[in-house]
């Protein structure tokens, strides 16, 4: 199976504070993989080293066989790269239409999500914060990137739209798109296909098989 993106050696400090120390970790392309662990323990700022939007001090960040470490995120992106924070990035002022066509670069974007159809004419920083989640991941799902970084993209939402999100994720992969999310604990509705990394503390404490490590506790 061929690799999609990794880190190697990857260091990445903020401030006096080194919160990767020398993480090794591959995400193979066309699967779901897992990135586990708790506050603290790396898993979001492995997304944002893979994002472009911390410079590691040290190592390689390396996406489909080249070292992307000095390409900057607006460049990551433009060339396939889409990543969601946590914290439910939107365009507050835009419509939620309107968000959804810059993900699809100024073209017609048809919702991801049925919920949104409604709401297409209201401002997204008016709706709830389980709302402009969906809006965050429908914007990035019509930018039709080959690798999508999440992070806790389930926070705030209903577990049935969890549970359809994440089937959404499986096929998507299915049909050769790279997935890489960052859980506290690793997503039952997710089933067994895929690939887990548990973090601990900066390091990469496990790998393996989604359906291996399900229950892992570390």
């Amino acid at each position: 199976m061929s690799v999609e993106v990794e880190l190697r050696g990857v260091r990445v400090r903020y401030g006096l504070l080194e919160a990767l120390h020398g993480v090794d970790l591959a995400c193979p392309a066309g699967a779901v993989t897992v990135l586990v662990g708790r506050n603290g323990a790396g898993r979001t700022t492995a997304l944002r080293a893979m994002a472009g939007l911390v410079r590691p001090t040290a190592g390689q960040v390396r996406w489909r066989g080249r070292d992307v470490g000095g390409l900057d995120a607006y460049r990551r992106a433009r060339e396939g790269i889409a990543f969601v924070p946590a914290e439910r990035a939107v365009f507050g002022a835009l419509t939620v239409a309107e968000n959804l066509r810059l993900g699809a670069d100024g073209g017609p974007a048809r919702p991801a999500f049925p919920e949104l159809t409604a709401l297409l004419g209201r401002r997204a920083g008016e709706l709830s914060g389980g709302q402009q989640q969906l809006v965050a991941l429908g914007r990035a799902l019509a930018a039709d990137p080959g690798l999508l970084l999440l992070d806790e993209p389930g926070r705030g939402l209903a577990p049935a739209v969890v549970a359809r999100l994440h089937a959404m994720l499986r096929e998507s992969a299915e049909r050769g798109r790279t997935v890489v999310l960052a859980e506290q604990t690793v997503p039952r509705t997710l089933g067994r296909a895929g690939f887990v990394h548990v973090l601990r503390r900066g390091r990469v404490a496990v790998s393996g098989e989604l359906g291996e490590l399900r229950d892992w506790e570390g």
